[in-house]
């Protein structure tokens, strides 16, 4: 029996140095042929490979100008959110025009000023804790703003001051 034993140690060590073997000389062939495609640039992960990769595109894109835009300061609105409590939001933004259209946008100024004012009132608390709830809030009232002032003259809604007390 105890040569039965020392038979099945012998043949656990050999296997046991083999696997030990084989994965260090992957390690050492791999990390090998890590550095050098790193070193010579066919992956771009070295600092020489990031600058040329940097200076190409520099070189490949024009700037873009920014676009014509205006801003128009809407006044600050407080209203009364329906809950049981006594709670108010206020709320101040901006609209973000094509510049060519900004005297129209000032000129409605005032039924832009009553439908945000009817959109917030309509707003439940519910509604306010939400996560999302400034984007859905901007995206009704760039809806609402649009139809009002005109398809594709105002560009977006600029959120201010958001506070619920």
């Amino acid at each position: 029996m105890t040569d039965a034993t020392a038979e099945q140690t012998e043949t656990t060590d050999k296997k046991g140095k083999k696997g030990i073997l084989i994965g260090l000389i992957l390690a050492v062939s791999g990390a090998a042929g890590g550095y050098f495609l790193t070193s010579s640039g066919l992956i771009p992960l070295g600092g020489k490979a990031a600058e040329e990769a940097s200076q190409d595109m520099e070189k490949e894109k024009p700037v873009k100008t920014l676009a014509d835009v205006a801003f128009i300061d809407l006044p600050p609105v407080i209203v009364s959110v329906n809950s049981s409590n006594s709670r108010r939001l206020k709320f101040h933004a901006q609209l973000e025009v094509n510049a060519p259209y900004m005297a129209d946008a000032e000129r409605m100024q005032p039924r832009i000023m009553d439908v945000l004012n009817g959109y917030l009132r309509a707003v439940e608390l519910q509604d306010l804790e939400d996560s999302l709830a400034l984007m859905r809030i901007r995206g009704h009232l760039l809806r609402r703003i649009g139809i009002v002032v005109g398809e594709g003259r105002v560009r977006d809604v600029l959120v201010m001051e958001f506070v619920l007390n």
